[in-house]
């Protein structure tokens, strides 16, 4: 029997590679059962026995895949196929796949389809595949993840489509001087009908794929001065020149008759898509984030949007809360690398470490969470990337029972507005950059200082304000009065209202007992902190008193015994209150993350609020209170040495913190408590209506969950 066994193998050709070589041998259809002897025989014929496993597997029926909606943790790869391209696909084989997925076991994977360049990276008959194919990487990669019931979805650009262009001048979005843009597609042009929709369909129908993530799209859309948008905008205006800037007639006219546009066009492809492939799950890079805080209106079926550069975990933060309250499936998708223009040597590969602690901010919120790396041109995937995500997904998987599909507890509730960014940023859509600063700030201010922050659509605001203890109106220039209608009934009906920045006090002056002292001035501002001043310089509004108390006072130099004018105020509206601090406080904490404006921040927000949790322990921790079902949870993320500078792209330590002193207030004593996760129980103290514990460590993420307890 051996002889004859030895003689099948023999006859087996042995490719170099070790597992391409248990793969040839798995396929033969004589070593389907091999005795239990197998450590008697030859090499290679081990080496078939341990292969057998595999080929039972790829005998298997598919596994189901899950929706979108349910999934959890992914990784998204892209090219932007180029037409200078020689070898792609050339080194993606079953076996490397194979090993990626049993690694990282990801729900879904996003690979590349089409870039912003606009070449296709599949053979394709309606469009301009890259040159360099040498290997369908797509069907590999669909062959081998319908296998394992692992969603395949593509990275697919939109807007943006370079090579269109080039093909078709007509197709591009017109430039205020008159001349093609040798990037961006017009949405009043043909290109979604004749393009992007025909070779959406041919990639899924081709690969059966499980939906698209469509990149440049919302933040490569800019004003379009194309004839068919000329055309249009003055049929529906009757206004003949197109204003190009914001002292032009018919400029926020001009910009929202834009953006109406880019609706229609993501409705028309994703209705075309689902009508010709139900199931086929959507989503519109940053469509419905903060970069487009609008009410999800669209039939997306998700939302999603990567953040990269420095100080990610600010992003994310924003982000994640931001997205968590618009009611849809959504995940945020880390870079795995710090951008090569960050750095004046290329891209920086983050270790774990780094994205595990990225990764806990948008756990802690609710949501799903991916990573992004980049192939080599030929397709290959490294084996030490692979164990990069491999023991990032670990992380998120120990998590995922108790993080995923979370709802908030209201805390503090941080109010977006769409109608500022709208109206004075001088855009479409995000990002933003520091139009969004505001609040960024307070955001990254009450986190620093231990409070459970949401953020709170300016859409979504009347729904939901009645529901936080304590809302923030960051700094913004411009909220406009219905948000303040809203607001000031909130406060009205014993709400807790924080207003900040000068626009606010000429706003909300109703609520104030202020007088109002000549005009806002861009000025200097030094207000004494714990330890030092914090310099809040920025426009300010002067006020006087007119029965409202001071809270404290501004300088315009280090020196606060002379020339101090009103920074702050309290004042007590119908059942509830008001806090207004006269200057840029979001907007300075955003640029700066002084220690001593942080301490400011929690000066105004203490005569406020008093907190159902409160943490003794540094800024670097922060906290997230949630539930799920009838449990309490409460997230510690340790953002202790967190990336903030190109000069130190990434870290491979993050310091343990401890111990920490948690009290809650609560309804009544906690069933049981647990610390996650580890699991292990903390007995904790129970007094006069508040619970407290000591966690004595925190490494980069943990979790209390609290049962048969719900808030005071």
């Amino acid at each position: 029997m051996f002889s004859r066994m030895r003689s099948v193998v023999k006859s087996i050709p042995c490719p170099a590679n070790e597992t391409a070589r248990l793969a040839a041998l798995a396929a033969q259809p004589h070593i389907a059962v091999l005795s239990s002897e197998t450590m008697l025989l030859p090499r290679r014929l081990f080496l078939a026995t341990a292969a057998a496993p595999l080929a039972r597997l790829r005998a298997q029926p598919p596994k189901p895949r899950l929706p979108r909606k349910d999934c959890f943790f992914g990784i998204h790869f892209d090219l932007h196929p180029q037409k200078r391209d020689t070898a792609l696909g050339r080194d993606v084989t079953e076996e490397m796949i194979e090993r990626f997925l049993a690694q990282v076991k990801p729900d879904y994977v996003q690979y590349d389809c089409k870039g912003h360049a606009g070449y296709l990276g599949y053979p394709s008959k309606v469009g301009t595949s890259s040159p360099g194919i040498v290997k369908d990487s797509l069907e590999i990669w669909r062959r081998v993840t319908a296998r394992h019931g692992v969603a395949l979805f593509i990275h697919f650009s939109g807007v943006w489509d370079s090579l269109a262009v080039e093909q078709h001048p007509e197709w591009a979005r017109g430039r205020p001087d008159g001349k093609p843009e040798p990037n961006q597609t017009s949405t009043f042009g043909p290109y979604v009908d004749e393009l992007m929709i025909p070779q959406l369909k041919e990639a899924a129908a081709r690969y059966d794929l499980d939906g698209a993530w469509v990149d440049g799209e919302c933040w490569a859309t800019n004003p379009d001065y194309s004839p068919a948008a000329a055309r249009a905008f003055r049929e529906a205006t009757a206004i003949s020149e197109l204003p190009k800037g914001p002292r032009d007639r018919g400029w926020l006219e001009f910009l929202e008759f834009n953006r109406a546009q880019f609706r229609r066009h993501v409705r028309h492809y994703v209705d075309a898509l689902h009508a010709a492939r139900p199931g086929f799950q959507i989503a519109s890079n940053w469509l419905y984030s903060t970069m487009v805080p609008e009410r999800p209106d669209l039939p997306v079926d998700y939302i999603s949007g990567d953040y990269l550069g420095n100080a990610s975990i600010s992003t994310a933060r924003l982000e994640a809360r931001y997205m968590s309250q618009t009611g849809m499936p959504w995940d945020l998708m880390a870079w795995g690398f710090v951008s090569g223009r960050a750095t004046p040597v290329g891209p920086v590969h983050k270790p774990a470490a780094q994205l595990q602690q990225e990764a806990a901010v948008v756990l802690a919120q609710g949501g799903g969470f991916q990573i992004y790396y980049q192939p080599t041109r030929t397709g290959h995937i490294d084996d030490r990337h692979t164990g990069v995500m491999s023991r990032v997904a670990r992380f998120c998987r120990a998590r995922q029972a108790l993080s995923h599909k979370t709802d908030t507890v209201p805390q503090v509730g941080v109010v977006f507005s769409t109608r500022s960014l709208y109206r004075a940023a001088g855009k479409l859509f995000g990002g933003w950059g520091a139009a969004s600063n505001p609040a960024r700030g307070w955001v990254d201010a009450l986190l620093e200082n231990h409070y459970s922050v949401d953020v709170l659509p300016e859409w979504k605001l009347e729904q939901m304000a009645r529901s936080y203890p304590l809302i923030v109106a960051p700094d913004w220039p411009d909220l406009g009065e219905k948000v303040r209608d809203v607001l000031a009934g909130y406060v009205k009906q014993g709400g807790q209202l924080l207003v900040a920045g000068a626009a606010n006090a000429v706003l909300f002056r109703d609520l104030l007992q202020v007088k109002l002292s000549g005009q806002a001035a861009d000025q200097l501002a030094f207000v004494p902190g714990e330890e030092v001043f914090a310099n809040v310089k920025g426009i300010w509004q002067h006020v006087e008193l007119a029965g409202a108390e001071a809270l404290f006072e501004r300088y315009p130099t280090c020196d606060s015994t002379r020339d101090g004018k009103c920074a702050a105020t309290f004042n007590r509206v119908a059942a509830g209150a008001v806090v207004a601090v006269y200057g840029p406080i979001g907007t300075v904490f955003a640029t700066t993350h002084a220690a001593a404006v942080r301490q400011v921040a929690r000066r105004l927000v203490e005569r406020l609020f008093t907190p159902t949790i409160s943490m003794e322990g540094p800024p670097t921790v922060e906290m997230a209170l949630r539930k799920k079902g009838d449990m309490l949870l409460v997230h510690l993320l340790n953002s202790t040495a967190m990336q903030v500078a190109g000069e130190y792209v990434n870290t491979d330590f993050i310091p343990p913190v401890g111990p920490l002193r948690l009290s809650l207030r609560l309804k009544n004593r906690p069933r049981r408590a647990t610390f996650h996760p580890e699991g292990r129980a903390l007995a904790g103290v129970w007094k006069d209506g508040v619970w407290s514990a000591l966690i004595d460590r925190l490494e980069i993420h943990g979790l209390l969950a609290l049962e048969g307890a719900g808030p005071a």
